[in-house]
């Protein structure tokens, strides 16, 4: 009995790896995750310059929740998958 031969995939490298201790991700390993980073500070810079914080207060909010949320589907999507640690399978 044969078996068909197993095609070699290279491991999957994380935008962003998890924390060692909590929940969560740490920061970016990669320039794909400095560049989604860098750019959420970019627009959440200019949002902050385009509504101003005194004329259209809840805008900016709005605005700012739907980056965050955009920010946090990257993180899920390109990240290690998060759960709680403790440091428990890092090597010593």
């Amino acid at each position: 009995m044969t078996t068909a031969p197993t095609r070699y995939t290279a491991p999957t490298r994380y935008w962003f790896p998890a924390k060692r201790y909590g929940w969560g991700w740490g920061p970016p390993q990669c320039w794909q995750g400095w560049t989604v980073l860098l750019g959420y500070m970019l627009l959440c810079t200019i949002g902050l310059l385009f509504f101003g914080l005194q004329e259209r207060v809840l805008t900016f909010l709005v605005y700012q929740l739907l980056l965050t949320a955009a920010l946090l589907l990257v993180f899920w999507q390109k990240g290690e998958p998060p759960r709680w640690r403790w440091d428990d399978d890092q090597p010593k």
